[in-house]
């Protein structure tokens, strides 16, 4: 007798149209999940950062830079901007809605969240040495430091519940390559 799926056919396209990912890997999630479409979603995201950590490795020699200025009025001019250069491995990605939208929403995140650096490693001792002294912290309270800080660590602007690195994953993971953040710049004109 044959075994029953857990999914319908329109289960199986929801979650390809969100997520993008490969209808084999949408059919395996879903059997994994018992049908459910949320949890098939969770699913293929922790599979799709796995991957993409496989990927990081890959040069990074194509790519973008996006600029965001943020108006508070129509008859008002930007007061904050953001540029960010996002690279990815080809051309062919560089060019794609899905890279390009990526760009966009961190510049609107930098923009918004002013990050100082993109990653720990480019935090120096100094600066962090400076908030321990000015917040009176111990060692183990310094990952407050680097989330409001550091780029790639901070919750993303839409969705704090997701970090900019795990945003960037997703993408990684729909495109199939390695994709990173080389450097970005924000301006303010109330800010010194």
């Amino acid at each position: 007798m044959p075994e029953t799926k857990a999914y319908s056919v329109d289960d199986l396209k929801r979650l390809r149209d969100l997520t993008g990912a490969g209808m084999m890997d949408c059919r395996k999630a879903l059997e994994d999940s018992g049908g459910d479409v949320d949890r098939a979603v969770a699913l293929l995201r922790e599979r799709g950062i796995a991957t993409a950590a496989k990927r990081s490795e890959r040069e990074t020699g194509n790519g973008v830079v996006e600029a965001y200025l943020h108006r508070t009025s129509e008859d008002y001019p930007p007061q904050v901007g953001a540029m960010v250069e996002l690279n990815c491995e080809s051309d062919f990605v560089a060019k794609g809605a899905d890279f390009r939208a990526l760009a966009r929403e961190l510049a609107i995140h930098i923009a918004g969240r002013a990050p100082r650096w993109v990653s720990r490693d480019q935090v120096p001792d100094q600066a962090v040495q400076e908030w321990r002294e000015v917040h009176q912290i111990a060692d183990g309270e310094v990952e407050t430091f680097y989330r409001e800080n550091v780029l790639l660590e901070q919750g993303f602007v839409r969705d704090p519940a997701v970090s900019v690195a795990e945003l960037i994953a997703q993408t990684g993971a729909k495109v199939q390559e390695n994709i990173t953040v080389r450097r970005f710049s924000r301006f303010s004109i109330k800010e010194a």
